[in-house]
């Protein structure tokens, strides 16, 4: 007998960047600019594509 979800509660909790992270160069801290390079953000981009794609992927075979 398949069970069935009806309510998904889901809590999720976010910290700020620590320092020497990639997201956070130095003097660029409360400039409001963009804290990660553009390599930085075609890299992140890059594998947020190929993890949607995935998903994509996964949903089709079912």
């Amino acid at each position: 007998m398949p069970i069935e979800i009806k309510e998904l509660h889901i809590k999720v909790t976010v910290n700020p960047p620590e320092e020497g992270s990639l997201w956070q160069e130095p003097g660029n801290a409360g400039r409001g600019g963009s804290a990660a390079n553009p390599i930085d953000q075609d890299a992140l981009i890059a594998e947020c594509v190929e993890q949607v794609l995935q998903i994509l992927q996964n949903k089709t075979e079912r």
